[in-house]
């Protein structure tokens, strides 16, 4: 699996052509390979070309890429990431055992599992339990925080 860099943008079509550098979705532009900028914002600004295809929907993280219904999506260096969710996995629910706010991210402790969550923003108050994601029968991140406990289901990933 490629590497992603987040935050990553909904495209919703596959048929994306690269002629001379430059992405274009039917007559649009999506990214101008051919400016200076690292990031695809940063050549999205220099391109000289006006029409630019629009990117609508920001997803910041796997889980709420897990979560969109899309298929395609262009990162922040302008790679197209192509997700087919084709596994599923638990979602098994725990208590929050405890909250430990860092500088710039928060460690969820929960029952039962073997090692705390490190999220970038904490759980609002009133939720005292979290649904978590299972990869071969291992916690692997917080897929969402509730008030009460949920009954335990699968997802597709």
């Amino acid at each position: 699996m490629q590497e992603i860099y987040y935050p990553i943008f909904v495209i919703h079509t596959d048929n994306v052509e690269e002629i001379d550098g430059i992405l274009w979705i039917e007559d649009q532009v999506l990214d101008d390979k051919n400016m200076k900028g690292k990031t695809l914002g940063e050549r999205r600004l220099q391109t000289p070309m006006k029409s630019l295809y629009p990117l609508r929907y920001m997803i910041d993280n796997e889980i709420d890429m897990l979560k969109h219904r899309g298929k395609n999506f262009i990162d922040n260096l302008g790679n197209l990431v192509y997700n087919e969710k084709s596994k599923t996995g638990k979602l098994i629910y725990h208590k929050i055992l405890r909250r430990v706010k860092k500088d710039i991210a928060t460690v969820v402790w929960l029952k039962d599992c073997p090692y705390p969550f490190v999220e970038s923003s904490p759980p609002p108050v009133e939720c005292t339990w979290a649904g978590v994601l299972y990869k071969d029968d291992i916690p692997y991140r917080i897929w969402e925080y509730c008030e009460e406990r949920k009954k335990d289901t699968w997802r597709k990933y």
